[in-house]
């Protein structure tokens, strides 16, 4: 089991419920040595990307046509976990809806959001999504 200090970011566990460590996990994707399999690997690995203030791999994995020109890194927001509700696939598209928390100023804050992606040659993208309470 990985140690409280290199945890994944993303929260991911192996079939026993250990948590995966982040040299296990996100941290190939972000290097570019491994590719997400899944729109769900995408995700957890973009959040892992957040959490550790990556934001190239954060542009990289965003689909070109939904892609903001300047993503601003906000250093005062400490992430602080990540559930997966669902991950559905239909053919090249995927949503997944997703519950991040995170701190801003020690004030505790929630995002839900469904995320929409889209696999084109075999890579997964990220294309948007949509907050809701």
């Amino acid at each position: 089991m990985a140690s409280e200090s290199k945890r994944c970011p993303c929260g991911n566990t192996n079939p026993q419920g250990q948590a995966l460590a982040f040299e296990a996990c996100c941290q190939p994707l972000l290097l570019g040595k491994a590719i997400a399999q899944t729109a769900e690997q995408l995700m957890r690995s973009r959040y892992s990307a957040y959490a550790t203030g990556d934001m190239a791999y954060v542009s990289k994995t965003w689909d070109a046509g939904t892609r903001p020109s300047d993503l601003a890194h906000e250093a005062e927001t400490k992430w602080l976990g990540l559930e997966v509700k669902s991950h559905t696939v239909n053919g090249d598209a995927a949503e997944v809806t997703f519950v991040a928390r995170y701190r801003v100023a020690g004030k505790g804050h929630r995002m839900t959001e469904r995320s929409r992606f889209v696999r084109e040659q075999g890579l997964w993208w990220y294309v948007d999504g949509t907050q809701f309470a």
